[in-house]
């Protein structure tokens, strides 16, 4: 019978034992899984046509003994709730959220306690007198409210353990522990009723002690078959843990002093190819499985890969290896469920909880949203083509309104849909009518997919499953209405939503098998890839999520971390037991997330190898590229040329010149694609919009004087039209932005003390003598600039902050809010000008000083930069400083040699042979 599988070995013994009887025979499995699997196998037994066996799950089984209800966890703890309430006296009672963080752990322990069949009062005492022991020293005046608290509370657990068991008891619904021991209780006139049938135990590993007797009691009345998958390799050393719990069985059980125990099978010894294989990162591990299944489909494309699994050590892993997985895999059965962590509706529902849990909790009589909150929801996927709020959108990014009421939000969305005012509707009503609101929310998203597409089907499922979630809470809510806060719903929306996993839907028995650990039970594969081989993941970390301390459960028999690791070591030994080609993947990284030391599991098939076995250990590197970024080049096309003869004609500004030379493909974006910036809400205020600030504000103070000699009044009265001119213009540029506080309101004070600054300076020069005209301000020169090297005219025009007379002498003023330098002004040398970015400054004041030149006519001209972080410096003038001399008149001859360089800059932008290139720093 060697490597013939299990399944298979049970469905002979069916065929062969019961044929005359499969209609009163059970079948009991470990889970619901197997179940395809083996009617499958049972097909291929027969010939004929044959009413198949009852196959059931063992959990399933021993409802049916005890004729009671499984409640999922989270009812439970309502469930749990009322009964404390009921027991507790008033002024002691919790709320439900501190209630919920001990009492999930005391469930599973009440829960433990019932399946290994222990006296719960006798256990509960236990951890009382445990902890009356660690206070024994504290004196009675000394004990403190807390503490005495703390006491009551271990004292109060058989009282909550037994209301509890008789609350769900008269309901006729229980967790698991209470129907195993129920199922114990009831099993005399469980054994009576089903005389005639047969129940056939197969492929079980780890009982609790409930199990264990109604196991045990069946085989007593010889109405119960037991056939164990378990290898010679395991059962007969002591010290494996893969035989750990078989090995108990066999030796304590009645059953086997008398009748043999079936069956131990000699197939692990059997020869295997074993490739243990270290990849760095949960990505590398997806990708390497992915590439194993393509090579064993290269090597023989004719075959079926039905009898290849891969086992995901980590849930995490499922959509990476889908996405890993080569086109020439078709047929292909997930057992998992697609997590609803990523589900899209469900994302959008925590979004809205997010939204109006953070509305709620600003105190004041409006209701408050915060933008990003807002904007996260309008543009969700399953929202932005329906809500008809693209407007609103535009409005809100435009006006930068951080902080939006209620009724502000549907007075700026002029086309209010149902959509909209579901998802902006007020939660003030109680979790109830929350729940409805989200229930509502969910059906009309769902009639925005048609049937016809099948992505949309996809979003519908994913939309489906959370409205079950959802109508599940509304269930529960109705039925305990004293349970009712917002951000306990939340916190239970987010323990239910890890239950809501979307099923995929695939053909069980055939194409490649991609399921978890658990799922692997009682099935035999001949090649199996298993990912996540690291400790803490292939065996899962120890963890002590319960009340009874460690001691106290090796003493009462109960489960510890060492049970829990040999469970763990059966399933992964038995997924090798007829395996013939294993690849076991881990991930090589130490430290960080998702890793650790190399599973022990690699560490005993190395130290315990069997002679047949060829096992090879290996590491993969993923093949790096030797560039990381290739720069982009855009060769220029004829539109391109067409676009740059546009620009020379409507004119090209001494910024785009600086920015081609900073990087060609962003003046590419800029000017010839005509690409701007996303609009975007500014929360606090950025450095170019607090330069526009500082520019408009000098301007208005300013423009009264344009033609005009200023006085040293004019400037006193500017310090007095300061503080509201600043506001005033905060207000045009910010909008509806925050700024009376926090970072906005030091921006504004940055604002007006550089405004400020300027003034004193500008009085200081007056007191001191100079004669100061304006000429204009924030205006717009232009002027043609011809060159035999350049194919046409080209138009440079640009915005000049200020120029003055001063002294009779021209000086033309570009203001930065930025920190610039004497020496970022200062030219030592012609060549190479626009070739480097730190002439910026130069080119931009030399381009003003060019297309003033005209109206400056013979007088001098100066030109520089007025720099807000660097005002002791005063005004930086461009000087070219060629020998010891510092010539910082702008002549004819500078203006002749900057236009020569200016005229290689833009020869280049006008080659149609040299490329957009981009510069990377």
């Amino acid at each position: 019978m060697i490597n013939t599988s299990f399944l298979g070995k049970i469905a002979t013994v069916i065929i062969q034992d019961y044929s005359g009887k499969l209609a009163e025979t059970t079948i009991i499995l470990p889970n619901k899984r197997a179940k395809v699997f083996l009617i499958e196998a049972l097909k291929k037994e027969t010939t004929h046509t044959i009413l198949s066996p009852d196959i059931i799950s063992i959990e399933d089984f021993v409802q049916d003994v005890a004729s009671i209800r499984a409640v999922d966890s989270i009812e439970l703890l309502f469930e749990f709730y009322e009964v404390y309430l009921s027991v507790t006296e008033k002024q002691n009672q919790q709320s439900f959220e501190l209630f919920a963080n001990w009492a999930k752990t005391l469930l599973q322990d009440f829960n433990e306690i019932d399946r290994y069949l222990l006296e719960p009062s006798h256990v509960l005492s236990y951890l009382k007198d445990i902890e009356d022991i660690k206070k024994w020293g504290i004196e009675v005046e000394n004990k403190t409210k807390l503490l005495e608290n703390y006491i009551e509370f271990w004292k109060l657990l058989p009282l909550y353990y037994e209301s509890l068991y008789n609350h769900l008891l008269h309901k006729g619904i229980g967790y698991q522990g209470l129907i195993y021991r129920e199922a114990v209780h009831n099993l005399n006139h469980f054994s009576n009723t089903i005389s005639g049938r047969t129940f056939v135990f197969a492929g079980f590993n780890a009982l609790n002690a409930a199990e264990e007797k109604i196991v045990q009691h069946l085989l007593a009345l010889d109405q119960a078959k037991i056939y164990w998958d378990v290898d010679q390799t395991f059962l007969n050393d002591p010290y494996h843990d893969a035989g750990l719990f078989v090995r108990r069985f066999k030796e304590n059980w009645k059953h086997y002093k008398t009748n043999s125990f079936e069956w131990i099978v000699d197939d692990f010894s059997q020869s295997k190819n074993i490739q243990v294989i270290g990849t760095p990162k949960t990505i590398g591990q997806a990708k390497l499985a992915g590439s194993i299944i393509e090579k064993i489909v290269a090597e023989n494309p004719l075959t079926s890969l039905d009898k290849v699994a891969i086992v995901l050590g980590e849930e995490n892993l499922l959509m990476p290896v889908l996405y890993a997985l080569p086109s020439s895999v078709g047929a292909l059965n997930i057992t998992m469920g697609y997590s609803s962590k990523n589900n899209p509706s469900q994302i959008l529902i925590a979004k809205l909880f997010k939204m109006h849990t953070n509305a709620l909790s600003r105190k004041g009589e409006s209701y408050i949203f915060y933008y990003k909150d807002v904007l996260d929801i309008l543009t969700h996927p399953l929202v932005e083509p329906y809500a008809g709020a693209g407007n609103l959108v535009k409005i809100i990014k435009e006006n930068n309104y951080t902080f939006i009421t209620h009724n502000r939000l549907f007075e700026l969305n002029s086309n209010v849909s149902d959509l909209f005012k579901l998802l902006f509707q007020k939660w003030e009503n109680g979790s109830v009518a929350v729940l409805e609101n989200i229930s509502t929310l969910l059906l009309v998203i769902k009639e925005n997919f048609s049937n016809d597409n099948e992505e949309e089907k996809i979003a519908k499922a994913f939309v489906f499953a959370i409205f079950k979630v959802i109508n599940k809470l509304i269930n529960y809510y109705s039925k305990h209405k004293h349970i009712d806060n917002i951000d306990t719903l939340y916190a239970i929306y987010k323990q239910v939503i890890d239950v809501a996993e979307v099923s995929f839907e695939g053909e069980p028995l055939k194409g490649l098998q991609i399921m978890g650990v658990l799922e692997s039970r009682v099935l035999d594969f001949d090649t199996v890839i298993v990912t996540s081989m690291n400790e803490g993941k292939f065996p899962a970390g120890k963890s002590q999520n319960s009340f009874i301390p460690y001691d106290v459960k090796r003493e009462l028999g109960l489960p510890t971390f060492k049970e829990k690791d040999a469970i763990y070591t059966y399933h992964f030994y038995h997924l090798l037991q007829r395996a013939k080609n294993i690849y076991l993947i881990y991930n090589t990284e130490n430290d960080g997330l998702d890793a650790g030391e190399r599973s022990r599991f690699i560490t005993q098939l190395e130290v315990e190898k069997q002679v047949k076995h060829n096992l090879t250990f290996d590491i993969y590197n993923p093949v790096l590229p030797t560039t990381a970024y290739q720069p982009m080049v855009i060769p220029k096309s004829e539109a391109v040329m067409e676009r740059l003869k546009e620009i020379a004609i409507t004119g090209f500004s001494p910024s785009a010149l600086t920015s081609y030379i900073r990087n060609p493909i962003e003046f590419y974006f800029q000017k010839i694609l005509r690409i701007r910036e996303v609009e975007e809400v500014e929360e606090n205020i950025a450095l170019n919009t607090l330069g526009t600030i500082i520019h408009e504000t000098l301007k208005a103070l300013y423009d009264p004087f344009v033609d005009k000699f200023i006085s040293e009044s004019d400037i006193k009265n500017c310090f007095k039209l300061l503080d509201d001119e600043v506001l005033r213009q905060f207000k045009l540029v910010y909008k509806e932005g925050e700024i009376k506080k926090g970072r906005n309101l030091l921006a504004f004070e940055v604002a007006k003390r550089n405004v400020s600054n300027f003034l004193k300076m500008e009085l200081e020069s007056i007191v001191n003598g100079d004669a100061i005209k304006i000429i204009a301000l924030e205006k717009t020169f232009e002027r043609h600039f011809n060159h035999p090297d350049l194919p046409f005219p080209v138009l440079i025009k640009g915005n000049v902050d200020r120029i003055e007379m001063r002294n009779g002498k021209v000086r033309i003023i570009d203001y930065k809010t930025g920190k610039v330098e004497k020496t970022n002004v200062v030219l030592k040398s012609w060549n190479g000008l626009t070739q480097e970015l730190k002439n910026d400054k130069i080119i931009q004041v030399l381009a003003y000083a060019f297309m003033f030149e005209e109206h400056a006519g013979a007088i001098p001209m100066e030109a520089g930069i007025i720099s807000f972080k660097n005002l002791k410096s005063g005004f930086l003038q461009f000087g070219f400083k060629e020998e010891k001399e510092l010539d910082i008149t702008v002549t004819k001859e500078i203006l002749n040699s900057y236009l020569e360089e200016v005229a290689l800059l833009l020869k280049e932008i006008f080659d149609a042979a040299i490329p957009f290139e981009e510069k990377i720093n």
